[in-house]
């Protein structure tokens, strides 16, 4: 919590709570605040979590009635605000740009959490940018992970994600180091790594599955890019994932389905 603000008219007042910042480096963070409170996205993340997770092998698409209520039944619970997800670039992957922060890391999403577990289930809600400006609902995915690891940049940190092998890392000037075990296996169970042997390291993991590649093209993968896994199409549509399952809507329709398990190279 920020410090309170002491305000003095004609002698002492009463201390008044200076309000946090946004942060400086989120675009239209505002408009992030606004959607992830919004009644849209709760109520999505509402009929997400009353949805039983398909079992099995089976990847059947369940549809999802519309429910006027979707909330009614639940415990309450708040979305907590938005942190930034960063992940590699596909230039500092293809090394076609230099081995600087700048240049091999971007924000493509927020990702958010929610403050207790509903149902046994915890959730991730994910925001994409809007064409022309501000922030929509991208995706919901089972577990709270990506806000977790997410929200441990600090000032002179930042933490960033290798979505292809789930793995997440924090960059300290030009120094990376693993963050979870997906991480360790990337480095090849070192430590750390420069910026730079990093760079040489995703460039021979994923360089030749860049979009437009061969391995693209004849369609072995859906490429190289931000959240492009095997099974996950773009989010021009609110796909709500999950680690075992899909929540997908489309046209007012939402059906839930088993996730393929994503080939990665």
């Amino acid at each position: 919590m920020s410090a309170s603000a002491l305000l003095s008219v004609a002698g002492m007042a009463h201390a008044a709570p200076a309000k946090d910042p946004l942060p400086a480096d989120i675009p239209d963070y505002q408009a992030a605040l606004e959607a992830v409170k919004s009644t849209t996205v709760r109520d999505a993340v509402c009929r997400f979590l009353s949805t039983p997770v398909p079992t099995g092998a089976d990847a059947s698409v369940q549809t999802i009635p519309e429910t006027p209520e979707p909330c009614q039944d639940l415990p309450a619970f708040t979305i907590n605000d938005p942190v930034a997800l960063n992940e590699i670039t596909p230039g500092f992957v293809a090394g076609t740009v230099l081995p600087l922060p700048t240049e091999a890391i971007k924000l493509t999403y927020l990702v958010s959490s929610l403050n207790a577990t509903v149902n046994g289930r915890s959730t991730s809600v994910m925001l994409a940018p809007t064409q022309g400006g501000g922030w929509h609902l991208a995706a919901l995915r089972d577990g709270d992970s990506d806000a977790t690891y997410a929200g441990k940049a600090t000032a002179g940190t930042l933490i960033f994600t290798e979505p292809q092998v789930r793995g997440w890392y924090q960059l300290k000037l030009n120094t990376v180091e693993p963050l979870n075990d997906q991480a360790r296996q990337g480095l090849g169970g070192r430590a750390s790594m420069s910026l730079g042997d990093y760079q040489k390291l995703v460039k021979a993991r994923y360089a030749d599955k860049l979009p437009g590649s061969e391995y693209d093209t004849k369609g072995y993968s859906s490429g190289y890019g931000p959240r492009h896994n095997a099974d996950e199409a773009s989010f021009s549509t609110p796909l709500l994932a999950g680690s075992g399952a899909a929540l997908a809507l489309a046209g007012g329709a939402v059906a839930l389905y088993r996730r393929r398990r994503a080939d990665t190279a």
